[in-house]
């Protein structure tokens, strides 16, 4: 992207000599030009807003290199957020509407509730006052990109904290917890809740341990999007 990029910036040494060609024509009173439906003014808006989207282009890929190396937000998932964008992005314009984006979270997972036009949709609402806060009624790439990652974060934030904590109930730190220690540690809705849920620890050999269950697998089910 940014060779491509340089490669654009490299050309507008060619646009200046048709600027100047197109300045020595009008100084010779040629103003129209039968060889060309092309205007120098129109050659240089349309290089601009290539030099521009070039720009927006390698700072969303920054952005995205940036999340993948700190946030813990894996490359197969930037790809899919990516690819659902230019999926619902139909006229190509590098932003959806709201409903696009509406269909587009919805296709990603998103459990959005269904509501006809005109009534109230607080859930959708809450997400637009993060990406659309002042309600132009489109969401770019770049703004999108910023909020499923920031919502892919907090996933694996809140993932490793749950974690964590299973980890604490569990003796010495093991990878499963007991059944005891369930019910020692948790209310007896909780605990009836997590041993309906959660699977059977098997250990290296493939055995099932007695009353022994798998949070780490638990844990992480609960935040697949």
């Amino acid at each position: 992207q940014q060779r491509k990029h340089q490669e654009i910036r490299a050309m507008r040494s060619q646009l200046k000599k048709i600027e100047d060609l197109g300045a020595a024509m009008e100084e010779a009173l040629i103003l129209d030009n039968k060889y060309t439906e092309h205007s120098t003014v129109g050659l240089a808006q349309q290089w601009d807003q290539l030099d521009q989207l070039g720009m927006r282009m390698q700072h969303n890929l920054e952005q995205q290199i940036q999340a993948r190396n700190t946030t813990g937000v894996t490359e197969e998932a930037l790809k899919e957020f990516s690819m659902m964008f230019k999926h619902f992005d139909k006229d190509k314009s590098g932003r959806l509407n709201h409903q696009e984006f509406k269909s587009c979270l919805r296709s990603l997972g998103y459990d959005l509730p269904m509501v006809e036009e005109g009534e109230p949709d607080p859930e959708f609402e809450s997400i637009l006052d993060t990406v659309d806060p002042n309600r132009d009624g489109h969401v770019s790439l770049q703004e999108y990109m910023a909020f499923m990652i920031s919502r892919e974060t907090e996933n694996v934030k809140s993932s490793e904290e749950i974690e964590s904590a299973f980890r604490a109930l569990s003796s010495e730190g093991k990878p499963y917890v007991t059944k005891e220690e369930l019910y020692q540690n948790l209310t007896r809705e909780q605990a009836d809740y997590c041993i309906s849920h959660m699977k059977p620890y098997m250990d290296g050999k493939g055995r099932e341990l007695p009353s022994a269950y798998d949070y780490i697998e638990f844990t992480r089910s609960l935040f697949v999007n």
